[in-house]
């Protein structure tokens, strides 16, 4: 089925199409109802809704992370000079995607899009049909060796020499018990010296602001008790974890908005802005 098939279905409520499980909610579809798009269904609005509950700014926030993407891509395809860039978990297309952004800086910059829910997959490829420099694989971000593996990524990307691994927002969707710690390391340890990580995650700030992890753990429970079941708020020791031995790129582990802002903050923070921390790592 395309892409436009897949929104025709979900905004008529036709028949879901094969492959596509609405019988609980996909972390991709929620994101993309919370950027206010429509590939999404009932299963996957209800969570939207709890989140609503707690936090009715969370769509701004969702802007946020997008543009806190923009802000580090723009980065690492300009100054840093990164032209190879490995999304994990990229999620449905939207406005702003990692290869429009290294593409405005370096047009032969390389990306390779991991997901794998198949209603990505049917959005992602019809939207690179005629991107010659971007493609995508359908797989799974928890099994590094088998994904490092796959021929979309070898034959796209030159894994021998730097590149850039994106982890926005994926490993918060892994549970403990799924060893996200033992994932990343797989995936640090791979890189080249000289490669990239970047890194966005749920935060509880549980040993700075009593207030805010009260909020950070009632979010937790919306998220990891609904029918999508997963989203931790980590402390900043765990998130940091992710990074070890890398060299953090300035101004370090910092909330969205403190990751080189471009101007003064026009309105004020709410709490999900307050419980994402975020960061950029080199590889010595």
């Amino acid at each position: 089925m395309s892409s436009e098939e897949l929104k025709r279905a979900a905004a008529q409520g036709e028949a879901t199409p094969k492959g596509i499980d609405t019988s609980t909610a996909s972390v991709a579809r929620v994101y993309d109802a919370l950027l206010g798009g429509k590939d999404n269904y009932e299963v996957d609005r209800v969570v939207y809704r709890s989140v609503l509950e707690s936090s009715p700014e969370a769509p701004r926030t969702a802007q946020a992370i997008r543009q806190w993407l923009v802000r580090v891509v723009r980065w690492l395809a300009g100054p840093a000079g990164m032209d190879q860039f490995l999304d994990l978990g990229s999620g449905l297309p939207t406005v702003e995607n990692t290869h429009e952004v290294a593409q405005r800086v370096n047009p032969e910059a390389r990306v390779v899009y991991i997901d794998n829910d198949p209603i990505v997959g049917a959005h992602g490829r019809a939207l690179l049909e005629e991107n010659d420099y971007t493609h995508f694989a359908e797989a799974d971000l928890t099994r590094p060796s088998e994904l490092l593996q796959h021929p979309v990524v070898t034959q796209h990307l030159d894994l021998e020499r730097p590149y850039v691994l994106m982890q926005c927002n994926t490993l918060h969707h892994l549970m403990d018990e799924e060893n996200p710690y033992e994932i990343m390391r797989s995936y640090l340890d791979a890189l080249p010296s000289g490669s990239y990580a970047a890194l966005c995650h749920f935060w509880d700030p549980a040993e700075e602001d009593a207030e805010l992890s009260e909020f950070a753990k009632d979010m937790e429970a919306r998220l990891t008790e609904s029918s999508m079941g997963s989203g931790r708020f980590r402390t900043r020791k765990q998130i940091e974890s992710y990074l070890e031995g890398l060299e953090l790129v300035e101004p370090g582990l910092v909330m969205l908005h403190e990751w080189w802002p471009e101007g003064p903050r026009l309105s004020p923070l709410t709490n999900m802005d307050q419980v994402f921390l975020s960061g950029v790592g080199r590889k010595p």
